[in-house]
């Protein structure tokens, strides 16, 4: 499954257009490699995905093609969450 789809049905984020922004702006990485959004997702794969002054990783646990909202948490494991300080 493309990398901006997973993000979009796993409801980490929550337009896929936004996703692809992201993606290709180099602030994920599927198993530590740099990922653009067209990269491919399997199950037991670890994303490290950057917002702003947040990282946030997750271990891709189910690929759906569609989810309800109750059923979207299931298709990962939150690893960790971080807050990152602006050092200025």
């Amino acid at each position: 499954m493309r990398l901006d789809k997973f993000l979009k049905i796993s409801r980490i984020i929550k337009r896929r257009s936004v996703a692809k922004e992201v993606a290709d702006k180099g602030r994920i990485q599927i198993n530590g490699n740099l990922a653009k959004s067209s990269s491919s997702v399997k199950i037991g794969d670890v994303l490290r995905i950057q917002f702003g002054n947040r990282i946030l990783e997750v271990k891709v646990e189910a690929l759906h093609e569609s989810t309800k909202k109750e059923d979207a948490a299931k298709m990962y494991t939150l690893i960790s969450e971080n807050r990152v300080e602006n050092f200025e």
